[in-house]
């Protein structure tokens, strides 16, 4: 069954939209399991059965959304193979990425957050991989072998440079009022900025996209499972 005990119990689905709510607002320090649960308008108690502490819950909380970053990769390659192009992947990683307000406190400089989040060394790689810039990296060996990006480089240089990219526009994207000039469409700008990185001076055939695409869903899912195993971990009933 799922491991997502949201889709079981409403009171678990409350519980959570009131923690997310209460640590976008106030952090996780000043959050406790006696707010959450009049919030979510339960008992205390009714927090504990399904998690075993408030760092249990934000934790499992925090690799949901992560979570749905991932759903909605997968869904849109495999709905559509030649989204696996660099130039169209880069835009989607950041614009999906900027829609996780939880990852966006924990990049602001959330030291609690952070702390929470890396208390554990598989957790801490298991988060580090779904960052765009390592999902770029990890993705890149498979661009390449499937002759999706350019060959005349090392493919470290092009990892390199796509990664600095991608760090840059984020940012970007993240605070527009730190960039020195706006524009209509960044998004269009980083799909142009990716192209004339990585491109190859002859455009791949659709084989060539379909098997890199169905390499690059293969990892993902990988991932996806491995994000899943960790919500199971952080809660009390194992559904």
């Amino acid at each position: 069954m799922s491991q997502l005990i949201e889709r079981h119990s409403r009171k678990a689905a409350r519980i959570l939209d009131s923690a997310r709510e209460l640590v976008l607002d106030h952090g996780v320090r000043k959050v406790t399991v006696s707010e959450i649960a009049r919030a979510a308008g339960v008992g205390k108690g009714t927090v504990y059965l399904y998690w075993p502490a408030k760092e249990d819950l934000i934790l499992g909380l925090f690799a949901r959304e992560v979570l749905t970053f991932l759903d909605e990769i997968t869904a849109r390659i495999a709905a559509d193979p030649a989204t696996v192009l660099p130039r169209r992947l880069a835009p989607l990683l950041i614009r999906t990425g900027q829609r996780l307000p939880l990852a966006r406190r924990a990049q602001s400089g959330d030291a609690d957050l952070l702390r929470l989040l890396t208390q554990q060394a598989g957790d801490r790689e298991l988060f580090a991989r779904t960052t765009p810039g390592a999902l770029c990296q990890t993705g890149m060996p498979i661009h390449h072998r499937h002759g999706l990006i350019r060959q005349d480089r090392p493919l470290r240089d092009l990892t390199y440079a796509v990664h600095a990219v991608l760090t840059g526009f984020g940012a970007a994207l993240s605070d527009p009022a730190t960039a020195s000039l706006g524009v209509d469409d960044p998004d269009q700008v980083l799909a142009d900025t990716v192209a004339l990185l990585l491109d190859p001076p002859v455009p791949p055939g659709e084989a060539a996209i379909a098997a890199a695409a169905e390499e690059t869903l293969a990892v993902l899912r990988q991932i996806q499972q491995a994000m899943l195993d960790l919500i199971g971990r952080s809660q009390t009933l194992q559904q």
